[in-house]
């Protein structure tokens, strides 16, 4: 098992802090797009663009790179900040966020940007584009891994359980799915709009392996991935749970911030709360 040590923990947990604080600058210049998700998940995309993934910026398309498949596109401001931190572009483009002719879409397209693996869109269908890729990395005799991000929410499609089914049938153990278990749609909260507990068990009785997981705990996620690896013919389902809105007290856990952005003023309250976190970090 790999061990993160104290000084790469802290550098993470910084980068994460970061990548915070651009989705934030980001979100209000665009003056739209969802807010909740995409801090909730930045820990999660700090631990795989910065110690997971074998990726190159600078040669993005290597055939070698393990793939990074991210089914709820709505999300992407966590993304495309992260990319940037890693410096597939620059981070001043990312003021571009939704804007007529930019490379970064309110969801990501594949054609546009350098390190997107695909054009995501309606919810659903993530998996099953990232079980082609792992089937056709199983074919070639490729050693990547492929990582597949997908929302509890988009676990009410019909289309992503039958991805499930083909993903065990065909022994696919070089996927790795991650649920961002945030619990919260545009609408409410999950289990009040259709339940989906026990995701475990469901995903076990489909013959997944499971592993649950603090989804802001980030060395205790990338311990997660080095399990799910070990994996030898089976997919293997990640359930991280995560709070919407990290690291901003007036988001956290409320479901109206899933598709708003903030304003100027709520901007710079949360820039003056994620800064109070990263002087602590340091």
């Amino acid at each position: 098992m790999i061990q993160v040590t104290p000084e790469k923990l802290k550098d993470l947990k910084l980068k994460a802090n970061r990548i915070r604080q651009l989705i934030i600058e980001m979100l209000v210049e665009a003056g739209s797009g969802h807010s909740a998700g995409p801090l909730g998940m930045a820990d999660i995309f700090t631990a795989f663009y910065f110690y997971i993934l074998n990726h190159d910026p600078k040669n993005p398309s290597s055939p070698n790179r393990d793939r990074l498949v991210l089914s709820n596109g709505h999300i992407c401001p966590v993304q495309y900040a992260t990319m940037a931190l890693a410096e597939y572009f620059p981070i001043e483009e990312l003021k571009t966020l939704r804007k007529i002719n930019s490379r970064l879409q309110g969801h990501p397209h594949r054609a546009s940007l350098p390190g997107i693996e695909t054009t995501s869109g309606p919810l659903g269908e993530g998996l099953s584009q990232a079980i082609g890729i792992a089937l056709a990395g199983k074919m070639d005799k490729k050693n990547y891994k492929v990582y597949c991000l997908t929302s509890d929410g988009e676990h009410e499609e019909g289309n992503t359980w039958e991805a499930v089914m083909f993903a065990a049938k065909y022994k696919l153990n070089n996927l790795i799915q991650i649920i961002d278990r945030n619990y919260i749609q545009i609408d409410g909260n999950t289990e009040n709009i259709m339940p989906l507990d026990s995701l475990e068990a469901k995903y076990e009785s489909f013959n997944w392996n499971a592993i649950g997981v603090d989804g802001n705990d980030i060395k205790s996620f990338i311990e997660a991935i080095e399990q799910a690896k070990l994996s030898e013919n089976k997919p293997t389902i990640i359930i991280a749970k995560t709070i919407p809105g990290k690291g901003v007290s007036f988001i956290e856990n409320d479901y109206h911030w899933h598709g708003k952005p903030p304003n100027k003023e709520e901007a710079e309250k949360a820039l003056s709360e994620l800064r109070i976190i990263e002087n602590k970090l340091t």
